[in-house]
């Protein structure tokens, strides 16, 4: 790990903060191997059923990958073939909400498109500004925003690289709300404890099936959301929810 990740559990909820603000938190090589193991971590725990994710600093959420880091790689393939951070962001098997302070740029609007839900404060910027640098996205930029706000809007942001306002985000459907920047961790809290409260295996199941609905025919999905729910009907935890919907109570989920 590096000081320049910081990885916090709190109850179920962890929390994965961009610790560079001097930098506008973009990631080097270093902080994205930090991102991987933190992953990892998650993926392997029962306890943790949520994930945030946010910037240090009051300027940037991530400005992406640090830019004098990128001529350290060899070779093109080398920089192909690199441990990226947002491929790992999207290794998160438990549900995940950006929490967005300032610049969401790049990377940085990637690794925020890879989480689950997104939570933006008023001063939030996003913006896919590779293209005023001679190159363009490689952690999923085209096909997130593309999802996400529309073709049209999609290619505004990828052929011209300017930034979007947190408004603009929140009308467009790139983020699901914009609170002050003071709300902005409490915001995120009060939705993963939400979330934590939830069946943790319904929860990553739902995860999956969004997915699915994203990349697999209509049938296909339906079908395979028809296998989830199955699977989710079967475990102790769907078992408790039906005992404590008749014994009016609140149900004690244990991921079984």
């Amino acid at each position: 790990m590096t000081d320049d990740i910081l990885f916090v559990v709190d109850g179920h909820v962890a929390t994965i903060t961009l610790n560079r603000p001097h930098k506008l938190n973009a990631v080097t090589p270093e902080m994205s191997d930090a991102i991987v193991t933190a992953v990892e971590s998650v993926n392997a725990s029962d306890s943790i059923r949520c994930v945030i994710v946010t910037g240090a600093g009051e300027r940037a959420f991530c400005a992406g990958s640090d830019i004098k880091e990128l001529d350290t790689y060899e070779t093109p393939w080398q920089f192909r073939n690199r441990p990226d951070y947002c491929d790992a962001m999207r290794r998160l098997l438990k549900p995940t909400i950006a929490a967005i302070n300032g610049y969401a740029f790049g990377g940085g609007l990637e690794t925020a498109m890879s989480c689950d839900i997104r939570i933006a404060s008023e001063n939030a910027q996003f913006a896919a500004p590779e293209i005023k640098l001679g190159w363009i996205g490689g952690g999923g930029m085209a096909t997130f925003l593309a999802h996400s706000i529309g073709a049209s809007n999609a290619a505004l942001m990828l052929m011209t690289g300017d930034p979007v306002s947190a408004e603009k985000a929140l009308s467009w459907g790139l983020v699901s709300e914009v609170v002050p920047q003071a709300e902005l961790m409490a915001r995120a809290r009060a939705i993963a404890g939400t979330i934590a409260s939830r069946a943790p295996i319904a929860a990553e199941t739902a995860k999956l099936n969004l997915r699915a609905a994203h990349t697999m025919p209509q049938e296909k999905a339906i079908e395979y959301e028809r296998d989830l729910q199955t699977i989710c009907f079967a475990t102790a935890d769907a078992l408790e929810g039906r005992a404590a919907f008749k014994e009016k109570r609140t149900p004690v989920f244990h991921r079984r």
